[in-house]
């Protein structure tokens, strides 16, 4: 070759001649514009497939020569090798974007290789050889005394304007370092792809974005690099913080086992100073707690869980976030050992169980322990008196409540109905619902400090009179002024209610100003005086009454919550009878999120839950549940959450009131779908329902068992003395009052056990419970994300998919599926391709092994009894509930009847979001035998046991067009207790 080979070069070179005719010649008018090249000496230029042609041309015309025979057949193909090579990336960039000449000129190849053109191919390719040696030794002498062997010099504007060249040792390191330990993970790929998008005058930033973008697109071919794009993160991270922090401004992963340890004291000091800090935490021993700063442990991170934290968590100024990962652990951990004697010890403690991952603390608590109004609690239940005053100063405490990360769950079931008489007025009432509209209003317009939206969960129990419209809240149609299109709505259902639907019978509706106590009435006692008011309606003596049909109005509660999500279905009794603080007072509704279930009275208490996870998944060693280091988790994590009490700052008075007095936490497990994968477990099978069951049996003796020890140390709760605690009473003991209460013909529940339950039960008697309540599983969706772990006792949504938050858009891939894959043989890009379009979905592949296919099932591919089957083992063991999402595929109202039934046969206390797939939307039209979730009444698989009253069918919901209608998996407005 005689010529340089300079595609999109700039100007052409006047001594070579053009092409005489074809596309080539004008084709520069109609390339797609908005493609940009970048050079090799970094500028960026507009893409010219005319440039492409000229090189080419002289390709052809150095191997070929230039006779005119030659130069004929030249000018055609050239033109239709350059048209194929514009093509190509106007189908790679419809929208535009950014190339590197190198890619260019490799598509040049490629084109020349596929036309069979490969003498010329052959001589290009040595050529481009030659000219990058040359290229090196130029930069080498000239541009760079010590250029990048493989990419030369770029310069990087620099935050003063000025512009210096990218240490490429630097970047080398960094990637090096983010893929150190990492399988099937090649720094040079990263490396390469990134740096074909950098030019001259590139910022620091966008060299990190580079480098970040272009680890994650890689996260579908091996999962392995969500750890690596997360560690790339991190240089950013750690510029941002410690420039801001005077300490260095920039630093390595490496570097930080060094940096760390100065970043803690000055990132106090200056938290303190811009009033972001409580004071307090200058007292600390920072020089020991600095030296206690694991770095490694930065290598945790997946990037959606890092990606997370910086955009939510971490403490800012100015938009500059000033903690990193460690700190930010350390900042939480001193917060909650403020008040310990020992406070440097603890928060060392409390430090290395957050930063493990092996327990995470909530999302309020993550926000702002240690700060200077540290409202760590996640969750507050009301009870709204039936009086004008009462109601907006209840709203008022939502707004308090809520503006500081709090979510709220409101019973509302005091209210008189829509028509009662007022007798201040002498007027008529508007019933409930216009109330409530006020309360959806003001959790928008208060919404949580600005963080995240305002959060509520209204509860009605079934016999009052405005349910019949309550269940239509969340419709979009009709009367907007009586609709709630921002508020959870949820059913607070007695079980007398449900043995009239599976007997086919009437119930009445009531104005709660006309049968007050039914409020504050369960069990057997609810169900006569209820009777006694039907007696007294049915004579005339009540006349604000309805009677309907048990199924035709439980039908309506199943077609709304699938048509509008809402209202949920839980159940007022179960959490009574087995609520160990029966003795002074009455569970009148559960929380946002349903796993809380706590007393509360009108203008006297409003319950408070603090909350918890432990990630089950990091207890599993070599396939076993490892129950020594379950036990030390618990033992710590208990103590934190006690913590929190004393330490939380309460907006609302009657908060403080009832905390104070019964001190409850809820100690909540996530990872238990991983914890599956670890131990080769489907997730639809007996197995999987067993270790339910054993998991939670453990975690509730050491929970138990560790609030028992604190009130040896620090005094058990005020209110203990006539608990269920005191008689003795844990809570698998408590299944018996709930059969003896609701007969054996309504419930069929597991009541076996494995642990010394007598020996913990007499020490509880002896020395007491720190702790009303210790234990229930919130859906921790954001902490989950943190940790790298599914959430909560969720199964796999998806084995690839893309999750959206506020923290934007992130390819999730099972790496246990992608493992497994690998062991077969099976992982290739024909794999991804397959998953993709099946959706994540592993059954229709047929060359998938039947046991993959078991232990990889989605949640549309469980049954619903599987997830009712394990949260039922798992509810004899918790003194609270659980927040239980049902997955129904081709949901009917028939499948809906028999999955809600079967929840309440079985025991549970609550159920929170139903996420159903309408029949149509779940089989791809060419996938044969791809059947989701069957739920049967007729036997086999799914059906309701044989021992439980059978089912009549219920009328089909309504096929939506949008499914599934309940919130998205990671739904940001459902976080306050994740």
């Amino acid at each position: 070759m005689q010529t340089e080979t300079e595609v999109n070069k700039g100007s052409s070179n006047p001594n070579v001649s053009q092409p005489a005719t074809g596309r080539a010649s004008h084709v520069a008018a109609t390339a797609p514009g908005q493609i940009r090249v970048i050079k090799r000496n970094g500028t960026v230029v507009p893409y010219d497939e005319s440039k492409i042609a000229i090189a080419m041309t002289k390709a052809f015309l150095a191997v070929e020569g230039g006779t005119a025979a030659a130069s004929s057949r030249i000018r055609e193909t050239v033109a239709s090798l350059a048209e194929q090579i514009t093509a190509t990336f106007s189908r790679r960039m419809p929208s535009g974007g950014t190339i590197h000449i190198e890619d260019i000129q490799d598509q040049v190849e490629l084109v020349m290789m596929r036309s069979g053109e490969h003498k010329v191919a052959r001589d290009y390719v040595l050529y481009r050889e030659e000219h990058a040696r040359l290229r090196a030794a130029k930069a080498a002498t000239v541009e760079n005394p010590e250029p990048d062997a493989e990419f030369g010099t770029i310069m990087v504007a620099m935050p003063d304007g000025s512009q210096q060249a990218l240490n490429m040792v630097r970047v080398r390191t960094l990637v090096e370092e983010a893929c150190a330990g990492l399988a099937e993970v090649d720094p040079e790929e990263i490396l390469k792809g990134a740096m074909r998008n950098l030019y001259n005058g590139v910022s620091l930033d966008d060299v990190n974005t580079s480098l970040v973008i272009t680890a994650r697109t890689l996260v579908e071919k091996e999962p392995n690099y969500t750890y690596a794009t997360a560690r790339l993160l991190l240089d950013k991270l750690r510029s941002e913080a410690l420039t801001f922090l005077g300490v260095t401004q920039q630093a390595t992963h490496q570097e930080m086992a060094h940096y760390y340890a100065q970043a803690l004291p000055a990132y106090i000091k200056a938290g303190i100073e811009l009033d972001l800090l409580d004071p307090e935490l200058a007292n600390f021993d920072l020089d020991m707690l600095g030296q206690a700063l694991d770095h490694s442990r930065d290598d945790q991170f997946t990037y959606l869980g890092l990606q997370t934290l910086y955009d939510r968590y971490f403490i800012h100024s100015n938009d500059v976030r000033i903690e990193l990962p460690q700190v930010f652990f350390m900042r939480v951990a001193m917060g909650l050992s403020v008040r310990e004697e020992n406070r440097n010890e603890r928060a060392v403690e409390f430090y290395r169980l957050l930063s493990s991952f092996d327990y995470m603390s909530s999302t309020p608590t993550l926000f702002n322990s240690g700060t200077l109004r540290p409202q760590l609690s996640s969750c507050y239940l009301t009870t709204i008196p039936d009086d004008l005053h009462g109601i907006y100063g209840a709203i008022q405490d939502n707004a308090m409540l809520s503006k500081f990360a709090g979510g709220l769950g409101n019973d509302w079931t005091p209210v008189r109905s829509l028509g009662a008489y007022i007798k201040g007025t002498n007027g008529k009432s508007q019933g409930v619902v216009p109330f409530l509209k006020v309360a959806n209003d003001t959790a928008v317009a208060v919404n949580q400090g600005g963080k995240r939206k305002g959060a509520v969960c209204a509860y009605l129990e079934t016999w009052h009179l405005d349910v019949e419209e309550f269940l239509e809240l969340r419709k979009n149609t009709g009367d907007d002024r009586r609709r709630t299109h921002d508020m959870n709505t949820a059913n607070w259902i007695p079980d007398l209610f449900m043995k009239r639907v599976f007997d086919d019978k009437e119930w009445t509706l009531f104005s709660p100003s006309d049968v007050p106590d039914l409020h504050d009435l369960y069990g057997s006692a609810f169900e006569q005086r209820y009777e006694h008011y039907e007696q007294l309606a049915a004579r005339g003596e009540i006349k604000l009454s309805k009677k309907v049909k048990a199924l035709d109005l439980w039908r309506k509660m199943l077609g709304m919550l699938f048509e509008t999500g809402h209202p949920w279905i839980t159940f007022k009794d179960p959490c009574n009878l087995r609520s160990p603080q029966q003795h002074v007072g009455v569970v009148h509704s559960s929380n946002l999120c349903t796993e809380i279930t706590l007393n509360t009275k009108a203008d006297e208490e409003i319950a408070v839950c603090n909350l918890g996870s432990v990630n089950l998944a990091q207890h599993i060693v070599d396939g076993q549940l490892d129950k020594t280091k379950l036990k030390e988790t618990i033992t710590t994590a208990v103590r934190m959450l006690d913590n929190v009490i004393d330490i939380n700052y309460y907006s609302v008075d009657s908060a403080q009131n009832s905390n104070f007095k019964h001190r409850p936490v809820g100690l909540g497990v996530m990872g238990f779908q991983d914890a599956l994968y670890r131990m080769r477990l489907a997730y639809a099978s007996d197995a999987a329902v067993e270790f339910a069951d054993s998991s939670m049996e453990i975690i509730s003796y050491y929970a138990i068992e560790a609030s028992c020890n604190l009130a040896a140390e620090r005094g058990a709760y005020q209110t203990f003395d006539g608990s269920l605690w005191s008689q003795g009473i844990l809570p698998i003991d408590s299944i018996a009052k709930l059969q003896a209460e609701r007969g054996e013909k309504y419930i069929e529940v597991d009541t076996s056990r494995t642990q010394n339950w007598d020996d913990l039960r007499a020490r509880v008697v002896a020395q007491g419970m720190r702790n009303s309540n210790v234990m229930a599983i919130a859906p921790t969706a954001t902490i989950a994300n943190i940790t790298g772990v599914s959430q909560s006792i969720e199964p796999t949504y998806q084995n690839l998919y893309v999750k959206s938050n506020l923290s934007g858009e992130f390819t999730v891939v099972n790496p246990y599926l992608v493992r497994d894959l690998k062991a077969h043989g099976l992982w290739d890009s024909v794999m991804v391709n397959d998953l993709k379009y099946f959706e994540g979905s592993v059954q229709p592949i047929d060359r998938i092994p039947d046991e993959l296919k078991a232990i990889y099932r989605n949640a549309f591919e469980v049954e619903p009894r599987w997830l009712v089957d394990a949260a039922s083992r798992r509810q004899k063991w918790i003194d609270q509930a659980q927040s239980l999402n049902l997955y129904i595929a081709g949901a009917s109202g028939k499948k809906l009847d028999i999955t809600y039934r079967m929840a309440w046969f079985r025991g549970l206390k609550t159920t929170y979001y139903l996420r159903a797939l309408a029949a149509t939307t779940t089989e791809k039209s060419t996938v044969a035998n791809s059947n989701l979730n069957a739920v049967s009444s007729s036997g086999g698989e799914g059906s309701v046991s044989a021992a439980a009253p059978q089912a009549p069918q219920a009328s089909a919901a309504p096929q939506a067009a949008e499914v599934p209608k309940a919130c998205s998996l990671d739904d940001p407005d459902c976080e306050a207790c994740q």
